[in-house]
């Protein structure tokens, strides 16, 4: 299996342009400046928000749903872990080295020809309050390495009981398709919503 990091560096930065333009359209109370230093990228920070009058300012990471252009799914896929040379890496969700403040997912990305990105929905989800939101639902490091170390050799779908699994979320491992096999967090982005956890922009 081949990774396919680089063809996704090269449409994230097509996307990126659409992304801009709704950005200045709707958050007219912001000054936003897009990040090219690695360092700050690694360390989950695409994008930085600073609030005209009060100069309040957000890390921003941007996430998007690149495998499934033309289709407007309801979920969304956090990163709980990986792997890299077979050695385990935590996800970008618990990674306490991140220093993101808000996660811009970028969904029902569509396409008029190939990588020409003309509309997508966004949803700010708030990093803290989501990690909290876990933390109060018992879903925790240890909880998740439990039902990874049970589920080795699992591919796809694992229900938990700590969510419902029709309208809250569920455990996905890709363990065949990816050669990365990551495991992440499925949540419905309206019960996020619903929440307050999250919020649209478009």
């Amino acid at each position: 299996m081949k990774s396919k990091f680089t063809s996704d560096l090269r449409k994230e930065k097509q996307l990126s342009n659409l992304l801009d333009v709704y950005y200045e359209k709707t958050l007219v109370y912001y000054e936003t400046c897009r990040v090219y230093d690695m360092k700050r990228q690694m360390a989950g920070i695409d994008l930085i928000f600073t609030h005209k009058q009060t100069k309040t300012v957000f890390n921003i990471d941007e996430k998007a749903q690149l495998d499934y252009i033309n289709e407007d799914l309801p979920t969304f896929a956090f990163e709980l872990g990986y792997y890299k040379e077979d050695i385990y890496k935590e996800g970008w969700l618990i990674d306490i080295h991140k220093k993101t403040d808000i996660y811009s997912l970028a969904t029902a990305i569509y396409e008029d020809e190939p990588n020409i990105f003309t509309s997508c929905k966004i949803t700010f989800v708030n990093r803290k309050m989501l990690l909290s939101f876990l933390s109060k639902k018992a879903i925790s490091k240890e909880v998740l390495k439990v039902y990874c170390d049970a589920n080795v050799e699992h591919h796809g779908k694992l229900k938990i009981k700590e969510l419902n699994t029709r309208t809250e979320g569920y455990l996905y491992f890709s363990k065949n398709n990816k050669p990365e096999k990551p495991i992440n967090l499925i949540l419905k982005l309206e019960f996020l919503i619903d929440q307050g956890i999250a919020k649209r922009l478009i």
